[in-house]
């Protein structure tokens, strides 16, 4: 079985969290979700208008590593690299 994912990991993703969850990205419409600093990136570049937030408990730089990682992420990254499971 499968370890749980975090709930930023979109379903169609295959790729394992990095760690806990230690960041929100929000949408335009501020609808949300937690998640590891991977997941988080992928989400974040896959919105228009997301922001990320890190949760109170957060490394330090959690939210710009994923913002910055964001940047240079493909939205739905999964889809156009072929990863599968």
């Amino acid at each position: 079985m499968a370890a749980p994912r975090c709930p930023a990991a979109h379903p169609d993703d295959p790729t394992p969290c990095d760690g806990p969850a230690v960041v929100t990205v929000l949408d335009a419409a501020n609808a949300g979700a937690d998640g590891c600093e991977h997941h988080g990136a992928r989400l974040l570049a896959s919105l228009d208008g997301g922001r990320v937030y890190a949760l109170p408990d957060a490394p330090a730089g959690a939210a710009i590593r994923v913002f910055k990682t964001a940047g240079a992420t493909r939205p739905f990254a999964w889809t156009e690299r072929g990863e599968d499971q």
